[in-house]
């Protein structure tokens, strides 16, 4: 059904290691979008708009998408699982913060690893991958607490956000265990954003979202690059790395994903940090760290 994937080699850790930031810096810029912006009806758009270029782009490379090979129920389902997953991230943020949304949806590849475990025998955890994953759910355990001791609100976007974790993991476990494993790295995401797009409006339009509100060069700067950097590069980027390697090991570096969104939230928008708050970052990303961790 697939290839055989491979451990993740140095270049591999090294594009990880930026897709980390594009991904931290991510949930920051829709926050500071929402400013003009409905959140999920943000996420819809751009969903559409990384559509658009990604047909653009497999015209450019002449890569081939619309051949038949029994990918299309999976393809449907995985981009329904892709789509709930932008509706609780993205309205998710508007009861929580971006620094706490990006902890909580970085517990996603450690549930990938979880998954995988029971399904593909390439993707076995041993003691201290499982440690890992128990270091995680900690994390997400000390940030709740976190929430509730806050008294700001929190809570509800924080169970969003774990949700969307759900969602990402389950996609991936999809992506992995299915015929989807074995198609380009492009058609993978077309299913992703295509199906993503008219539901994730659709949401938007039955939560009465105003939609867009105003403009201006800042929140339009921060739009395109969800559209353009995160939604179109990264994720076709990501893909390829699914494509070709394996998925638990994927990780090697997304610990600091959640650091990095983090640091920007609390530089970038001014967000509060407590203590318990880092140390339940710190465990996460540990979490992470230690279910990749090549042996």
């Amino acid at each position: 059904m697939s290839a055989e994937r491979k451990t993740p080699a140095a270049a591999a850790v090294s594009v990880m290691v930026l897709l980390c930031f594009i991904w931290g810096v991510g949930h920051v810029a829709a926050k500071f979008a929402a400013q003009g912006i409905s959140l999920v009806f943000q996420s819809g758009i751009r969903s559409v708009v990384a559509t658009g270029l990604l047909l653009a782009w497999v015209h450019y490379r002449n890569i081939p998408l619309w051949q038949r090979d029994r990918t299309f129920l999976p393809g449907i389902f995985a981009g329904l699982l892709f789509a709930g997953e932008f509706v609780f991230i993205f309205a998710g943020l508007a009861t929580t913060d971006a620094a706490r949304m990006v902890v909580f949806v970085y517990l996603a590849p450690c549930m990938t690893a979880f998954g995988l475990h029971f399904l593909i025998p390439q993707e076995r955890l041993n003691a201290r991958q499982w440690a890992g994953v128990l270091l995680a759910f900690a994390g997400v355990a000390v940030a709740f607490g976190d929430g509730f001791a806050g008294g700001r609100g929190t809570l509800l976007g924080d169970f969003f956000g774990l949700m969307g974790a759900v969602f990402w993991a389950a996609t991936t476990v999809v992506i992995r265990t299915t015929r989807l494993a074995s198609v380009s790295a492009p058609k993978t995401l077309f299913y992703q954003l295509a199906v993503s797009g008219p539901v994730l409006l659709a949401v938007s339009w039955m939560m009465g979202e105003p939609g867009v509100i105003r403009l201006t060069p800042l929140i339009v700067a921060a739009f395109v690059y969800q559209c353009a950097v995160v939604a179109f590069a990264s994720f076709l980027t990501w893909f390829w790395l699914l494509r070709h390697y394996l998925a638990s090991r994927l990780g090697v570096l997304t610990f600091l994903t959640p650091l990095f969104g983090v640091m920007a939230g609390v530089l970038l928008l001014g967000e509060p940090l407590t203590p318990s708050f880092a140390i339940a970052a710190l465990l996460v990303g540990g979490g992470i760290f230690l279910v990749n961790l090549k042996g």
